[in-house]
Order: structure tokens, then sequence, then C-alpha cells
């Protein structure tokens, strides 16, 4: 971003802005995200709300616009829109009796880092050190303002603490059902099975372990084709052709504010 005098939540020249202003790459990240958000020990939360379940992609669009609110924001509004964030959780805490714990929100936040680091991989180039250890760095902030504790500094201590988190919080329940039952419907045949194998491209072992998936093979030469367009710059409309219908405008209005973040970041 160019320099305004406003202190920035995320540094001008992070990786993480980088990945968060290009379009395909965000939709992989929930993606596979969606596949390790079903197994979440304390998603039966969605279904309290009833929000997700109900409109699953719609949902997607909003988490997107809140997380981009906040890593191109300056200092002082992306700590607005965290407590904002805070403020929605607590009412939805105090409607039900009970509090969301902080392994789900950590759950939450590290799928973030995950397949932030994941998706940007498979359709960029791999990270250095030095920028994973950002992107996590990035992340850690934005939990330290929802009062999350013992968020690791680096990538490689933070690794550690995922695998945990894996192992400890994660299984397949009648939710996960449910809610993949919703992106079949919300999405169509075709378009829920292109879903699946980006997912397997995606997802962590034990994530593919417990949703039974097998390594993609059907994606592999496809990914590696929209690799060789995607340098041609005609890649978004393959994204288009793969949206809903009426998601195609929230996708084009996602890829305008990406494009118009990426200049002021110039």
């Amino acid at each position: 971003m160019k320099n305004t005098g406003l202190e920035k939540f995320v540094d001008d020249n992070s990786i993480v802005l980088k990945i968060w202003s290009t379009t395909d790459v965000t939709l992989f990240i929930f993606a596979g995200a969606s596949a390790e958000f079903a197994l979440n020990k304390e998603v039966d939360w969605l279904f309290y709300t009833g929000k997700l379940p109900a409109d699953p992609i719609g949902r997607l669009f909003s988490t997107i616009a809140y997380a981009q609110q906040i890593i191109f924001s300056g200092n002082g509004a992306a700590l607005a829109s965290i407590d904002k964030i805070n403020s929605i959780h607590a009412g939805i805490e105090a409607s039900r009796g009970r509090q969301i714990s902080m392994a789900a929100y950590k759950d939450v936040l590290y799928m973030l880092i995950f397949y932030s680091i994941s998706a940007y991989e498979l359709l960029e180039r791999k990270l250095t050190s030095a920028e994973k250890d950002e992107v996590v760095s990035s992340f850690k902030r934005i939990g330290e303002r929802m009062h999350l504790n013992g968020i690791p500094d680096n990538y490689a201590d933070w690794k550690q603490y995922y695998s945990m988190h894996l192992n400890s919080n994660l299984v397949y329940s009648h939710y996960t059902e449910k809610l993949f039952k919703q992106y079949r419907k919300n999405l169509g045949w075709f378009r829920y099975l292109i879903l699946i194998e980006v997912q397997k491209l995606l997802v962590s072992d034990r994530v593919r372990e417990l949703l039974g998936f097998r390594k993609s093979i059907i994606m592999k030469l496809p990914v590696s084709i929209y690799n060789i367009v995607r340098n041609f710059k005609i890649h978004k409309r393959v994204i288009i052709s793969l949206v809903p219908e009426k998601f195609k405008q929230q996708v084009e209005e996602l890829d305008q504010l990406n494009t118009d973040n990426r200049e002021r970041a110039a």
C-alpha cells in the first residue's frame, strides 16, 4: 500500500497482502477451510445460528469480506473490525447461554493460517520460511485482539500446535455430513465434485483421513493447466464459469476489490 501516514495492520510488503488480494487463492483458502471446518468438534455453533448451513456460499463471501477488512485496513479500522466480530460472538454466546471455547476460536485462526499457505503454494509458488513466519505473525495479531493466548510466534512452532489441534479437535459427526450435503445442494453435483477434488489437494493428511479422501488424481492435470492459463491472465473467465449464477456478481465484486487493493499496495 502507498504510504498515507497511517499505521497499517499488515505491513505494506507482507506476503499476506499478496495472498489475500488474489481472488482464486482466496477462494481456494475457503474451499480447503470448508472441509476442515465441517469436522470441528464445536461446529454445532453454526447450526445454532443456522446461517452457514442455510447459505454456505453466501457466508463464504461475508467471511472473506471480514478478513479483508482486517488485512487491508489501517490499524485502527482493523482492530475495530476484530472488536465487531468479538461483539457478534458475545451476543451469540449470551443467547445460547454458553461460551465458544478458546480452542474453537484457535481452530478457525489456525485454519486461515494453514490454508493461506496451502492455497498460495498450490496456485503460485512455495513460500519461504520468513514468509510463512509472516503469515503466522499476522494472524497471531488477530488472535491476540480476540483475547486468544498461547499462539506461537513462528511457523515452525505453530506447525506443532496445529498438528495437536488437528488430532484433538476434529471429528467426523452428523454435522459434518449435513454441511457437506448443503455444499452439494448449493453448488450442484458438478461444482461439488470440483470442490471435493480441490479440497483433496489442499487439506492436511488428518483431514483427508477423517473425510475418507484419497489423494486427488482427477485435479492434478487441470490445476497444472489452470496455472498455465493464469499466466495469460484469462483465468478469471474460468473462475466465473465455475461459480453458481447467483454468486457471479459477488465474485466479480471480490475480484474488483482485490484489484483495487493490489493497486493501493503497489
